[in-house]
């Protein structure tokens, strides 16, 4: 990074990504401060410099401020990044905006996945309602993208999206380095579409593993759950050409086929007999694509979209249909063209 360019950034979210880009931004040379809900947790993090919770075996710089104070972690900052699970977006936007350190001139990054489950509302959406910044002023910075692999430096590459394509220059510059790789996109429909849709066709994909499906299965799987995302992104007015790229097929891939993903992981937990409820409960981190199948499915239903593979996902999910029976009904569906 040149000498002078210095950026104060507050990270909203200290989970394991929050913590995570934290990390990254500190590295790059900016003055990061990171916000904590629960001051009890804050206080963890700061005694011991280590997200023991989330992110065990990384240190955090002192670098690094952390705080449960919202007020403290806007003083004086001008970049904000959002890394709240999707369905604490909405509050926690409102205790920034309520804060009278809120700039309404800030940066608005969005690092979160998922659809808002009542409303449908992507993520920059929600901060868009919540927030006095226009959609000019907010981006999202996405893709396959595991804080497991990034923290240890893992080479990654992401997309950040919006519609001012200088903003999206400035936030590549913040976030770029050797091992995180950042490319530009102005289809922000399109990229958040496609890191959100993808967890559904993950737990799919997890099914089939605890189902003992092999690399057969697993491919089919991921090609035609990529058709639904792009029917739906195509629907909602993103790009389809989008989806085959960072935010599409590449979060895709690594989230129905990684170790590190939880989704994968709830897929799989039960299709090995386990239900939901007790799956979810032992579950220290949050899996996105439990509630982006509701909203999903939802939203397919109403602008008539088809989501075949979404649809039986949400059966199994929410209505205890046997997986084994879902697949079958997949497989038995009315013969098609593939294109």
């Amino acid at each position: 990074m040149k000498k002078g360019s210095k950026t104060r950034i507050t990270v909203i979210g200290a989970g394991s990504w929050g913590t995570t880009i934290a990390l990254l931004l500190n590295e790059n040379g900016h003055d990061v401060h990171l916000w904590e809900f629960f001051p009890e947790f804050a206080e963890r993090l700061k005694r011991d410099r280590e997200n023991k919770r989330f992110l065990p075996g990384i240190r955090i710089p002192r670098s690094i401020k952390i705080t449960s104070d919202i007020d403290e972690a806007l003083d004086g900052t001008k970049h904000m990044v959002f890394v709240s699970p999707s369905h604490t977006m909405r509050n926690v936007a409102r205790i920034v905006r309520n804060s009278p350190n809120f700039s309404e001139d800030a940066l608005i990054v969005n690092a979160a996945k998922g659809l808002e489950e009542n409303t449908f509302c992507r993520m920059s959406e929600v901060l868009n309602q919540e927030l006095p910044q226009s959609m000019k002023k907010i981006v999202s910075i996405l893709g396959p993208s595991h804080a497991e692999e990034v923290s240890r430096k893992m080479p990654t590459s992401v997309t950040v999206a919006g519609k001012n394509i200088n903003l999206l220059k400035h936030v590549q510059r913040l976030f770029m380095n050797e091992y995180f790789r950042v490319y530009t996109n102005t289809d922000l429909i399109g990229v958040e579409l496609g890191v959100s849709l993808k967890n559904t066709i993950a737990i799919a994909a997890g099914i089939c593993d605890g189902l003992g499906f092999g690399d057969n299965t697993k491919a089919a799987l991921i090609t035609r759950g990529l058709a639904e995302m792009k029917r739906l992104t195509k629907k909602m007015g993103g790009r389809e050409q989008t989806l085959s790229g960072l935010a599409g097929i590449g979060d895709l891939i690594a989230t129905c086929m990684s170790k590190h993903s939880r989704n994968r992981y709830v897929g799989e937990e039960i299709g090995k007999g386990r239900k939901l409820k007790d799956i979810l409960a032992e579950m220290v981190m949050v899996a996105e694509g439990v509630r982006t199948t509701k909203a999903a499915v939802k939203l397919g239903r109403s602008k008539g979209v088809e989501l075949p593979i979404a649809e039986q996902v949400y059966r199994v999910l929410f209505y205890g249909k046997s997986p084994t029976k879902a697949i079958r009904d997949l497989m038995i569906r009315k013969a098609k063209k593939e294109m």
